[in-house]
């Protein structure tokens, strides 16, 4: 048996390149030692007794760790489930370790005990973290990063409320030849502690690094063996930041947590929308699109630029939507609005990081387009609201009355829905 170092993969026989994840020379063969004994010498096992499931307690809020802040906590859920294993990854410099910093600082502040486990940084160096965001040390206790074996042993010892690894890459154990970061070490370090995290109702929260891809490092068993994996995203050269979570076992995994990056760290963004409508200025090809994440509602700015190419295929780039889905919106502008871009290089851009991931902005999509090529404003601030057929049609999407409300509580009166027009050429 065969088995990928990257995504850990298995398959039959070898090959240059994994079929799953695509990387080269990731494929090595595994070492299977079978034993072959005879029925008298078996060992016999003794049966264990089922408990009913009726007897189960049910999960309840007072085993979480509330992080008493308003965003994390709607992202994971109500917060930190007691003895559960959370995974946080990002690019670096984008945020990872202030967050942490963060609610280690909250979770403190209620009288529990946090463990602070790093093998990226010092002593020094956490300190003037917590220092800079203003911090209340006492209940915050700092390690080195140690063996895998002895940061067991110091959790049985101590048993802190909660722990964080920063990161997981780091770790290294006495018991596996293997370096740290590797895909089996992380793979057996992710076990072990998913086990103590069980046993004893310790929260841990571990620190991931991604790949250059964007991706998270490490094997794709990683995810399944988590609890809760969450990614923070952004540009590191603006202030926003976003959470959100891409598995949750104890909660929804379609609520996001908006973030400026500030002197003092993280902080809440109060309104969001008004945040990211907040240098929005009246030029052809800019308009106001309805973002639906989990229960929330968010008003973005749609950039689109429409210019003549000057090269024999016409460039199409998006950035914050899927580029196929930008290529079907300008075929669909060009059949059935009779909008001809052949010969056009189109660009459309979403401000403030946020992604178009439903099809509820496709109308906005086609009016940014539009304009642009017209070289035409709006009178008034539109939202634009609707999903787009190949037929030109404009189809009817889900929490319409909840995305026009949150466009007239930032002052926007007027929307174009599918109860406005019917196909984009009346655009």
């Amino acid at each position: 048996m065969f088995h990928c170092t990257h995504c850990d993969a298995q398959s039959l026989k070898w090959s240059g390149k994994c079929l799953e994840c695509d990387h080269w020379g990731t494929v090595k063969e595994e070492e299977q030692t079978i034993t072959r004994s005879s029925a008298s010498s078996q060992t016999k096992a003794k049966a264990k007794d089922s408990i009913p499931l009726s007897e189960v307690k049910s999960q309840n809020e007072h085993s979480r760790l509330a992080t008493n802040d308003e965003e994390i906590d709607r992202v994971l859920g109500g917060g930190i489930v007691t003895g559960s294993l959370t995974l946080l990854s990002g690019e670096p410099g984008i945020g990872k370790s202030t967050l942490v910093a963060a609610i280690a600082a909250n979770i403190a502040k209620q009288k529990h005990a946090v463990l602070y486990v790093s093998g990226e940084e010092s002593g020094v160096q956490l300190k003037s973290r917590f220092d800079r965001l203003k911090s209340d040390l006492t209940n915050i206790h700092f390690l080195e990063m140690v063996s895998l074996e002895e940061l067991i042993a110091t959790l049985e010892k101590e048993k802190p409320a909660l722990t964080i690894v920063d990161s997981v890459q780091t770790i290294f154990s006495m018991s596996i030849d293997a370096t740290a970061g590797s895909p089996t070490l992380v793979r057996y370090a992710t076990s072990a502690l998913l086990e103590v995290a069980k046993r004893t109702g310790i929260s841990l929260l571990l620190v991931g690094q991604v790949t250059k891809d964007g991706s998270l490092a490490g094997p794709k068993t990683l995810e399944h063996l988590v609890d809760t994996v969450l990614s923070l995203t952004g540009d590191p050269s603006h202030e926003l930041r976003i959470l959100e979570a891409t598995k949750n076992r104890f909660g929804a995994t379609d609520e996001v947590g908006v973030f400026e990056m500030t002197g003092e760290g993280l902080k809440t963004v109060p309104n969001p929308s008004a945040r990211f409508l907040a240098e929005r200025a009246s030029v052809p090809g800019s308009v106001i699109a309805t973002v639906r994440e989990g229960s929330r509602i968010f008003l973005v700015e749609v950039q689109a630029l429409v210019e003549k190419s000057f090269y024999g295929n016409p460039v199409r780039r998006a950035n914050g939507m899927d580029q196929n889905r930008l290529q079907m919106l300008i075929a669909i502008l060009s059949k059935r609005a009779g909008l001809h871009l052949g010969e056009s290089d189109v660009y459309v851009n979403v401000v403030g990081g946020m992604q178009l991931k439903e099809p509820a902005s496709d109308l906005a999509v086609c009016a940014a387009i539009m304009s642009a090529a017209k070289n035409r404003i709006d009178a008034e601030p539109i939202v634009y609201i609707g999903e787009v057929g190949l037929g030109g049609e404009v189809r009817n999407v889900m929490a319409i009355e909840k995305r026009v409300a949150e466009a007239k509580r930032v002052g926007i009166e007027k929307a174009v829905t599918p109860k406005t027009i019917k196909t984009v050429k009346e655009l």
